[in-house]
């Protein structure tokens, strides 16, 4: 199979499996790491009880936090702290940085050279998100024309 394939073909098949994806039970998503073979959204109440795991529960402050540094990143944690104005446990950026969804992208240029936090491509993957640019679509959809002028 060492072929070389351009893109336009590589494109063409991978619509070509999407599309044979339409009428079961999985889909074809692209993600941020490439693309992801999942089960549809629909059936998820029937995989669940097949699962006896459930995913782990987070705080109100790590998901504050989580969605902070997704949307101003690069960020400092005084930045964070500013914005939530409390102060935040060092575990909640541990929590985040071991679940892989943020790092260490930087330094900032201040005193102290406090470190700047971003998402990671693990946060776009688990968010089942493409890129950044997806997260504010789905945060802020484009209004749908109406048809009539104003």
């Amino acid at each position: 199979m060492g072929e070389d394939v351009d893109a336009a073909t590589l494109d063409e098949a991978i619509r070509g499996l999407a599309a044979s994806y339409a009428e079961r039970g999985f889909e074809l998503v692209e993600v941020a790491s490439g693309l992801r073979l999942q089960a549809r959204e629909r059936f998820a109440p029937w995989i669940a009880r097949l699962t006896p795991e459930r995913p782990p529960r987070y705080s109100r402050a790590v998901l504050e936090t989580l969605a902070l540094i997704a949307w101003k990143q690069p960020v400092t944690r005084a930045e964070i702290e500013a914005v939530r104005g409390v102060s935040i446990n060092p575990n909640i950026i541990r929590t985040l940085q071991e679940r892989g969804w943020i790092t260490v992208v930087g330094k900032k240029e201040a005193p102290g050279r406090p470190d700047l936090l971003g998402t990671t491509r693990q946060f776009l993957d688990d968010f089942n998100l493409s890129s950044m640019d997806e997260l504010a679509r789905r945060v802020f959809p484009e209004p749908e024309a109406s048809g009539q002028e104003q």
